[in-house]
Order: structure tokens, then C-alpha cells, then sequence
């Protein structure tokens, strides 16, 4: 491990219609270094992960980190884009640049505003995510990509209607202690698994229950050298941090199989010496409810075709062996796109350090976080452990 995670802060997801880029950027960059006890003057570099693809006109974003402090001119600051794996890529660029020796103290932010954009806009904007030259003219944007590939699971192995929407009311039922989340509400397993007109069908199988929100919102934490760490208030380690980035095009790829999520979930378990079960829980990327549940065979929980069994056996309940999403995931907290990685591992530290409050996972005591840009194109996984 050479990096830990020393302090964090989140503003509220949801609609901010008071807030802009800049001000959740400057929020939680303040907030953040309060929590760390460091100040702008001790930052060597920062990144800010902001996806925009359309949703602000202003998109050269990387120095509205310095409207923090005037004592973050001059510093090394740096915009990372990696789709809705933005946030995500942000935190790893900031562990190279500390694992290099570049960087002591790292400050990451994550932010984005997709409320104030008309919604077929907030659809072409998203769907620069994927494979245009193929994938453009799918209807109902990316919930239309993943409405074929909950089609695609459903005609392999069968309707998994149930198994969705006991993953939509776990979320919904977790989020409901979180206070930053965007919908604070037990919505029921009756309610996601039945079609209303509260709760129609979006795209394909997927109802609106399955898909995540349109969200703003903003993260930041504080990283720093074990060393340095140590001298801190608290400090959270990586026990191993992971990129996989696959094809773009789906047509490259079997998309039900998430090669790309396996892989970087493989490749952090290994190198922290952890069986998947081993963790106290996992942040994981629920985009839409049928992406959690391949990635639950992708994190190894189960064959293929079988990740329904995990949470019809409870599994990953929040009184399960492996809680996942504790947090209400993208489907109850909301997804930002630029901060949605970002909050993981702001949200996982606070679990790791016992004040996550009515969220809390009993115990906990090492973190799987697993965030995902375009149709697990970009694949992060992150493994934290607090040691002091």
C-alpha cells in the first residue's frame, strides 16, 4: 500500500437548483481539506473528475478547483474523464501520482450537474458513452443499452424479473439511512417488480425502478503517503486498486459476461492476498439493476447465468455475509457522473471509520468498491482497509 485515504467530504445528491459545477466543486474541495486537516498550501496535485459530455457549458473545468483556495494557484491540477468510471479514474490517477513520488498530499474532487439539461439531451449525452458508430440510434439511450442486455440475459437464462426488482428494493430500502442520497425511500418489492404507471417499462425488461437517477452532486477526499497518513486524524489504505479497460464496441465482446469487471476484481483481489467474501462489503456499479446483477458473477459470487441465487439467499442484503450497496448504490443515492466513483470511496471510508451512521455496516472492516464507465468498458476496483 503507498496511499491512503485521509479525509473526504459529499454534498447532497439529488436536484441542486441553487448549485453549479463550481460551487459543488468548491464545496467539497473546502469541506474535505477541513476534514483532513491539511490545507490548500500542503496539496502537491489535483484531480477533478468530470464527465460533461454536454451537461455544462463550461467544460475546461480542471482550475475551478482553485476558486477553492488562491493557495491552490500555480498547483498541478488535472481533469480525468473516463465515462461514468470518471470519478474512479480521478482517485487512481492521484494513487500514481503519490505512488511515483510525485505527490504527498492529492486532492481528488468529482462533480457533475445533469438535472439542468432537457432529458432527450441528458440521453444523446449519455450515449457518448458507448460505441456511437454501432450503438447511437439505440432508443431510450444507455437504459436502452442495458435494456438489450437485460433482454439478451433474460433470453440465455431465463426472466430475472424478480431477482431486479429485489435488487431495486434493496438499494431503495439501504438509501433510505444515507443522507446524501437523492430518493430516501423504502419503495417495496411489489412496487419494483409490478408495472404502474409510477413504475413503467423503460427500455426493454427494465422498468423505471431499474434504472439509476439523474442526479447533481459532488465528492471529494484527501489522499496521502502512508507516511504522512499516519501522522493524521485517520487513515484508510488501499489494500489494492485495479483498472481493466475492455472494447468499446459490444459487438467486440460477450456482454454478459462483464470480462472487463472480472478481471479488475481478479487482479485486486489478488494483489491484496482476499478472497471476494473476505470483504465486509461492496460499493458496486448499479447503474441499472441488471448490472448488478452480472457483476455479481463477475465478482465471483457466482456462475454465470446464476447471480439471482445471491440475492433471493440474501447474500448481499445489508444483514448479509456481504453487504452491497449499503450506500443505496447509483439506483437510491443517485448518480452524478463525475463524482459517482469519488463518493464510493468518500462513503467507504466513512463506513471503514465507523461513522456512516444509519448506513452503517456492522463491523467493517475492508472495503470492495467496483465502479464502471459505458457498458463495462471502464472497470475500476478499489480495496480499502483502515489502519488507523
Amino acid at each position: 500500500m503507498t496511499s491512503c485515504i485521509i479525509g473526504w467530504a459529499h454534498s447532497p445528491f439529488g436536484r441542486l437548483d441553487a448549485e453549479t459545477v463550481e460551487s459543488l466543486i468548491v464545496k467539497v474541495a473546502q469541506e474535505a481539506l477541513a476534514d483532513a486537516g491539511v490545507t490548500a498550501a500542503d496539496v502537491d496535485e489535483i484531480f477533478l473528475g468530470h464527465f460533461n459530455a454536454g451537461f455544462s457549458t463550461q467544460d475546461f473545468t480542471a482550475s475551478l478547483v482553485l476558486q477553492a483556495s488562491p493557495d491552490f494557484r500555480f498547483k498541478q491540477a488535472t481533469r480525468v474523464e473516463n465515462a461514468c468510471a470518471t470519478g474512479s479514474a480521478a482517485v487512481h490517477q492521484g494513487l500514481k501520482a503519490i505512488a511515483a513520488g510525485q505527490a504527498r498530499i492529492v486532492l481528488v474532487v468529482g462533480a457533475e450537474q445533469m438535472t439542468t439539461t432537457p432529458g432527450p439531451q441528458i440521453g444523446e449525452n449519455l450515449l457518448k458513452a458507448s460505441y456511437v458508430r454501432e450503438e447511437a440510434k439505440i432508443e431510450a439511450g444507455f437504459a436502452g443499452i442495458f435494456g438489450q442486455i437485460a433482454a439478451r440475459y433474460f433470453q440465455k437464462y431465463g426472466d430475472q424479473s424478480d431477482a431486479l426488482a429485489m435488487i431495486a428494493a434493496k438499494n431503495h430500502r439501504n438509501g433510505v439511512g444515507n443522507p446524501y442520497a437523492q430518493l430516501r425511500k423504502d419503495l417495496g418489492y411489489e412496487f419494483c417488480r409490478t408495472e404502474s404507471d409510477k413504475n413503467p417499462f423503460v427500455a426493454g425488461p427494465l422498468k423505471r425502478t431499474d434504472c439509476s437517477l439523474v442526479s447533481d452532486g459532488a465528492a471529494a477526499i484527501v489522499l496521502a503517503d502512508v507516511d504522512t497518513a499516519l501522522q493524521m486524524k485517520k487513515a484508510v489504505a488501499f489494500r489494492a486498486a485495479a483498472h481493466a479497460q475492455d472494447f468499446l464496441p459490444m459487438s467486440k465482446r460477450d456482454i454478459l459476461k462483464f470480462e472487463g469487471c472480472a478481471t479488475a476484481w481478479s487482479k485486486a483481489l489478488d494483489h491484496a492476498g482476499l478472497d471476494i467474501k473476505d470483504l465486509s462489503f461492496v460499493e458496486t456499479h448499479d447503474c441499472f439493476t441488471i448490472a448488478e446483477l452480472i457483476e455479481y458473477e463477475a465478482m465471483g459470487l457466482a456462475p454465470e447465468g446464476q447471480g439471482a441465487h445471491v440475492i433471493r439467499d440474501g447474500l448481499t442484503q445489508k444483514d448479509g455475509k456481504l453487504p452491497v450497496n449499503p450506500s443505496g448504490g447509483l439506483k437510491a443515492k443517485g448518480h452524478p457522473i463525475g463524482a459517482t466513483g469519488v463518493s464510493m470511496h468518500a462513503l467507504s471510508a466513512m463506513q471503514l471509520c465507523g461513522t456512516a451512521g444509519d448506513f452503517q455496516v456492522k463491523d467493517a472492516r475492508l472495503a470492495g468498491i467496483f465502479n464502471m464507465g459505458g457498458a463495462a468498458v471502464a472497470n475500476y476496483v478499489s480495496i480499502l482497509e483502515r489502519i488507523k
